[in-house]
């Protein structure tokens, strides 16, 4: 059975749905906020599936995660301890809270465009600058440049790959799953290990 097989060709699927744009532009602004699944995993088979628009859906994925990331701002600024401070502990996040001000001390604002791009939860960082009050407009600004280079390196690489690419990561999905599977695993055990 090819679980991780399946699973693309079913995320192939829903990006060629009529409604997959609307649900992407949802995806990228709660993902933002408090969405656990990042929005590349539904971004990259729809940039895959339709690599002639994959531009246009990087647009789309970047403003409604700098919108979500707006609102997410806000959220920490004016309701932390009401709104945002239950939430962390319902989900656990207090630890992952507490590194992220500590980024910040450290970072500053390179923090926000550095999770904006990388697998960083943006979200927390999101809800931290605002609860630690960061300037919003250099927070704005990172945050385009961090989600956007991520949107459109996606986009970028799907364009340039287009059919060729989709096959060719079908043909290695079930070897690509695993060994990610298998990395997340060792990277969790590390973490565990050494914290």
């Amino acid at each position: 059975m090819k679980i991780f097989t399946s699973l693309y060709d079913k995320c192939l699927e829903w990006a060629r749905h009529k409604y997959a744009v609307y649900i992407l532009g949802f995806i990228s602004f709660i993902e933002s906020i408090f969405f656990p699944i990042p929005t590349a995993i539904m971004f990259a088979p729809m940039a895959l599936a339709k690599p002639n628009q994959a531009l246009r859906l990087a647009f789309i994925a970047t403003l409604f995660s700098v919108l979500g990331g707006i609102t997410a701002y806000f959220i920490g600024f004016y309701a932390f301890d009401s709104l945002v401070s239950p939430m962390i502990e319902q989900f656990g996040w207090q630890g992952k809270i507490e590194k992220a001000q500590g980024w910040f001390e450290t970072y500053g604002i390179w923090i926000v465009l550095i999770a904006g791009f990388s697998p960083i939860p943006y979200k927390i960082l999101t809800l931290t600058a605002g609860a630690m009050q960061m300037t919003f407009l250099p927070f704005l600004i990172a945050s385009i440049v961090g989600r956007a280079a991520q949107f459109f390196l996606i986009a970028g690489l799907a364009k340039w790959g287009g059919k060729d690419m989709e096959d060719k990561l079908r043909q290695y999905m079930e070897i690509i799953g695993w060994a990610v599977l298998v990395l997340a695993i060792v990277a969790y055990l590390a973490y565990q290990l050494f914290k």
